[in-house]
This record gives structure tokens, C-alpha cells and sequence, in this order.
């Protein structure tokens, strides 16, 4: 009995926190075409209704507020019930609103799955970044970045084929086929995912300040460090998204869309080409800065990648009429952009703690939602000053987020972080009997 015993308990090779972050990558990949593939329906669906395409891509907005704002809920009941059924009940969701995609004769049908939708795609999203961070308290920009990575990759490897069977087969036939087996391998994937068992453990010496106190959301919100922060993800997301968004436009505006542009031997009009170097671009940088942030410090990187895409936007500005200026720094402001998505739900965790990093990172993600809501500035912006302006504005926000984020958020967040964690050694130095020990919740790292 002992034997058995011995054996069940002995431990999978996906339990190793590497074999964790793989699966994470995986069902972020498979969740990403709920965004990212969205676009190619669009048009056939109009065809099909006649609902005008305004009308449609409100859906899309609809599905984006949901995922952005309800991932602090995700997040919370992550930390309280673990991955598993969380990204299990994304699954469902993500199937279930394709699903419904194809059968829908109506607006509001259409409206509903958005919403179905958005709770799938944030369920799995926050989960998996969230998971991540537990499980890599020493590479979590690494991690984060490897896990926001997957988000992007999944669409590049799919849509093809998805642009195919829809010319072949139909939109409608597209999204239940797609729906369904999206729906079923990501929730065969949940059932592999593990809670991180967490326990006291002296943490590897930090060049930057890393928390020793687990905060909840409800008390970190009441810091003045993580509205800081906050602003910072608006203030960056924002100015990214004003140029990125508006690319195609100025594109046209400038006359290069339709330029024949030859890369490794494939000839390709301009913006196309533009746009699939700046998706690597984007899904690159995500796991190269994340692991840069883990050598040198989150501040120290934001710093340099802030100023670089702020100084990217003025190239833009200034040299972009020319067609291999433009596809080079159109690159490079993906390249500096994309890493939000790896560098704050690291600071996030480096401040407020491991216990509940998947909720305070769902907190922080809100930053998204609330920067998309200023995109529309950008429009208004060209309207009274051009293309220059928006460019300009862009790279003022953007530069200053990155010379706060040295020289008022680190020593910020540094005094801040020292101050709470003094606190809480005392505690333990009294009940260690005098010897105060560094602790912090780190996972069992079970099959490395």
C-alpha cells in the first residue's frame, strides 16, 4: 500500500514550473485569434447582414472592455481557487461565443457572444500571466513576457488557415469549427495547470527592491505607489496606441501603402509588409525586455525602452514620408511598445507580493482599457495639427513616463517597499526569538 501510495504522489513533468509556463504560453496562444483574427470576419459578415461594419466592430469594442475590466475579478478567484478551473471556465466561454458567432442573426446576439467573449479571453489571459508570476519570483519578466508573447503568437500560426476556410467555407462554418476547437484543446490544457505550492523561502538577492509582504488588491489601491504605476501603464499604452493604431492611415495619408516593398525575396506592398514585421516586432520584445528587467532593474528598463520609443515616434515624425524610413521605425515603436505587457505585471508582483499577483495584475491590466478609452484623441489631434502632432504628443507622454519611472517612481517605490517590509521583519525577529529572517512565498519547484 505504501508503493502505491509512493507512486501517485510522485510528481508529473508538467508540474515542473518550466512545463507550467509552456501550457500557460499555449492556451494564451489559442485564445488569441478572439482577438487578433476578429478583423477577417468583419467584412463577410457585412455581406452576409448588411449591418454595416460600424455596427460590427462595435462588438469588438464591446468584447475588449469586458476582457480588460473584468480580469481583477479573474485574477481574484485565480488566487483563491487556483488556475485550473478559471482557465477551464475561459475555455468554455471562448468556445461557446464563436459558437454563437456563427449562428447569430442578430445585432444584439452578435453584442452577447462579445461579451461571452471578453470573459473567456480575460479568464484565460489573466490566469496564465498571473500564474506565471508565481511561479518565476525570480524571472518574472521573463515569464510575463514569455506568457504576453504566446498572446500574439497564436494568431500569427492560425490565421491562414482561418482566412482560408473562409473563403473556402463560409464565415459561419469558420467560427464553429474554430470555436469548438479552440474551446476543447484549451480546456484540456486547464486541466494540467497547477496552483503554485507556496512556501518561506530566503529569495536570491535583488539589485532592484522586491516586497516581502503579500498585498491584496483592496490594500493595494490604497498605496500612492500603484496609482503611480498605474499612470504610468495609462500614460505609455496610450501614447503607443495613438501611433500604433493610426499606422494603416498614415500610411495612405503619406502615399507608401501600395509601394511594392521586396524582403528575402518576397515582394509585398509597404503596409502589409510593415505590419507583419511589426507583430514579430511586437511579440519579440515582450520576453527580451521582461528578461532585461530581470538584470537590471524594471525602472532602468523602462527608462531606456520609453525613451526609445519616444525618440521612435519623432524618426516617425521626421523621416517617415521616406518607405524604408517608415517600415524602420514603425518597427521600432512596436519593438519599444510591446513590452508592457511584461515589464508592469512584473513591477506589480515585485511590489505587492506573490500570494496575490493575479488579481493585483488584473487591477494593474485595467490600465489597458482606460488607455484605449484616449485613443480617440488621436483623431481629434490630427484633425487640428496633422500627423505631426499626433506624433509629437505621442513621444512627450511617452518620454516622460520613462524619466519618472527613473527618477520618481524607483526611489518611490524603493522608500516605499523598505518602509512596510521593516515591519514586518520585526514581527518575525520576535517570533524567531530575536533572529530576523528575510522571508518570502516562493514556489515549490517540483521537477527541476
Amino acid at each position: 500500500m505504501d508503493d502505491i501510495t509512493q507512486q501517485t504522489a510522485a510528481p508529473v513533468f508538467w508540474a515542473s514550473r518550466w512545463w507550467q509556463l509552456v501550457i500557460g504560453m499555449v492556451c494564451m496562444a489559442l485564445v488569441a485569434n478572439l482577438q487578433y483574427a476578429w478583423t477577417l470576419f468583419v467584412a463577410p459578415m457585412d455581406a452576409r447582414h448588411h449591418w454595416g461594419q460600424a455596427s460590427i466592430q462595435l462588438a469588438f469594442a464591446i468584447f475588449i472592455l469586458t476582457e480588460t475590466w473584468l480580469v481583477p475579478l479573474e485574477g481574484w478567484l485565480v488566487d483563491k481557487f487556483g488556475p485550473r478551473p478559471v482557465v477551464a471556465g475561459g475555455a468554455v466561454c471562448a468556445g461557446l461565443a464563436w459558437v454563437m458567432n456563427s449562428y447569430a442573426t442578430t445585432l444584439p446576439m452578435l453584442y452577447v457572444s462579445a461579451v461571452i467573449a471578453g470573459i473567456g479571453a480575460g479568464g484565460v489571459y489573466g490566469t496564465c500571466v498571473g500564474n506565471a508570476l508565481k511561479w518565476f519570483p525570480d524571472r518574472r519578466g521573463l515569464a510575463a513576457g514569455l506568457t504576453a508573447a504566446g498572446f500574439g503568437a497564436g494568431a500569427a500560426v492560425t490565421v491562414i488557415p482561418i482566412a482560408n476556410m473562409i473563403t473556402r467555407s463560409g464565415y459561419e462554418h469558420t467560427f464553429l469549427f474554430f470555436g469548438i476547437l479552440q474551446g476543447v484543446c484549451i480546456l484540456a490544457l486547464a486541466m494540467l495547470l497547477k496552483k503554485p505550492i507556496l512556501r518561506q523561502h530566503t529569495p536570491a538577492k535583488k539589485k532592484f527592491a522586491v516586497s516581502k509582504v503579500d498585498y491584496t488588491p483592496g490594500q493595494m489601491i490604497k498605496t500612492p505607489v500603484f496609482w503611480l504605476i498605474y499612470i504610468s501603464f495609462v500614460a505609455v499604452a496610450a501614447g503607443g496606441l495613438m501611433a500604433t493604431a493610426q499606422i494603416g492611415p498614415i500610411a495612405k495619408d503619406w502615399g507608401l501603402a501600395r509601394i511594392p516593398m521586396t524582403i528575402f525575396g518576397v515582394t509585398l506592398p509597404l503596409l502589409t509588409a510593415t505590419l507583419s514585421i511589426d507583430n514579430v516586432c511586437n511579440g519579440f520584445t515582450r520576453p527580451l525586455c521582461g528578461f532585461i528587467s530581470d538584470k537590471i532593474g524594471r525602472e532602468n528598463t523602462m527608462f531606456v525602452i520609453f525613451t526609445g520609443e519616444g525618440l521612435s515616434l519623432l524618426g516617425m515624425m521626421q523621416y517617415g514620408t521616406n518607405p524604408y524610413a517608415f517600415m524602420t521605425f514603425a518597427a521600432l515603436i512596436f519593438l519599444f511598445w510591446g513590452e508592457i505587457f511584461s515589464i508592469f505585471p512584473a513591477i506589480c508582483a515585485d511590489t505587492f507580493g506573490s500570494k496575490y499577483a493575479a488579481a493585483n495584475a488584473g487591477t494593474l491590466y485595467t490600465a489597458k482599457g482606460t488607455a484605449s478609452l484616449l485613443v480617440p484623441i488621436a483623431s481629434v489631434l490630427s484633425a487640428t495639427g496633422g500627423w505631426s502632432l499626433v506624433f509629437t504628443v505621442s513621444a512627450v507622454i511617452t518620454i516622460a513616463a520613462g524619466v519618472s519611472a527613473k527618477f520618481i517612481l524607483a526611489p518611490m517605490r524603493s522608500r516605499w517597499i523598505h518602509s512596510h517590509d521593516e515591519p514586518q521583519q520585526s514581527v518575525l525577529a520576535v517570533a524567531g526569538n530575536g533572529k530576523a529572517s528575510r522571508l518570502s512565498h516562493w514556489p515549490e519547484q517540483t521537477g527541476e
